[in-house]
């Protein structure tokens, strides 16, 4: 006999077995006659009951078995569903698009997506942090359609997930973690694709210390070469290798011109 509840349980049951594991207040409104006020009850009784979480004001997830203990599926599950939910192009990214190359070194604590504007509110709850990186635009020619249990989510490509690294090192665990998943990605990083997405990234500051990481650091001249031909090529001017506030002489003594303003330790 079903419950009162039972129509909603029947569309959980019908969105799993199409592989969803997310979904908005507007598709239950738009699939049940019911009022706002008995639908917003039946999904706070399956929120209380655990089956499902709520990720995002009128975004839920749901929560099989398996992911019960901690609250939520994998954001991966549902990470397409929601930027589509947001109406936003994105890219998975940083440590998060290493791991899927084999290169996080250790599971990353939170999950990095790069959007456009305007900026997005963190997702921060338990067992869940979704960090939220505001960029103007990118080359979807950088981007990978990646397989995953639910489908396919977008990631950055190697190249353009070790010049992000680069960039956003902060967001990366700091200069050394970056340097080290860098070792790890490399390979599978392309020389030749390496200085395509160059070409197209924004600031040239990233390539640089890039270069230098790959050369000074790693010793890996495969991709430190043919980034270097590829600077000699277009403007670029002395920069930190980690930036600072603290002014200091901008004394390079290396072909990237970049100051190697801190020691580099690859764990």
């Amino acid at each position: 006999m079903k419950t009162r509840y039972g129509y909603l349980e029947d569309f959980l049951v019908n969105l799993r077995s199409t592989g969803k594991y997310a979904f908005s207040l507007a598709e239950v409104r738009s699939k049940f006659k019911q009022s706002d006020e008995a639908i917003k009850k039946a999904l706070q009784r399956l929120k209380s009951k655990g089956e499902i979480a709520l990720v995002r004001n009128e975004f839920y997830v749901i929560v099989t078995p398996e992911y019960r203990s901690r609250g939520v599926p994998p954001p991966s599950f549902f990470v397409s569903d929601l930027m589509k939910f947001l109406n936003r192009k994105y890219y998975v990214a940083l440590l998060n698009a290493a791991a899927y190359y084999g290169a996080a070194h250790q599971q990353p604590q939170s999950f990095s997506i790069i959007t456009i504007k305007p900026s997005l509110r963190n997702i921060t709850k338990e067992n869940l942090k979704i960090n939220f990186i505001v960029k103007k635009d990118w080359s979807e020619i950088d981007i990978i359609k990646r397989k995953v249990d639910t489908g396919y989510i977008n990631i950055s490509s190697p190249e353009l997930t070790a010049l992000d690294l680069v960039y956003y090192y902060e967001q990366s665990g700091g200069m050394n973690r970056v340097a080290t998943i860098l070792e790890e990605l490399s390979e599978s990083i392309k020389a030749d694709r390496l200085v395509e997405t160059a070409s197209r990234y924004v600031p040239i500051t990233a390539v640089q210390r890039l270069g230098f990481l790959f050369d000074e650091v790693l010793g890996l001249k495969e991709f430190s070469e043919p980034l270097k031909k590829y600077l000699n090529t277009v403007n670029h001017f002395p920069v930190l290798l980690r930036p600072q506030r603290n002014k200091m002489d901008m004394i390079v003594g290396n072909n990237w011109k970049v100051v190697h303003n801190i020691e580099i330790e690859i764990d």
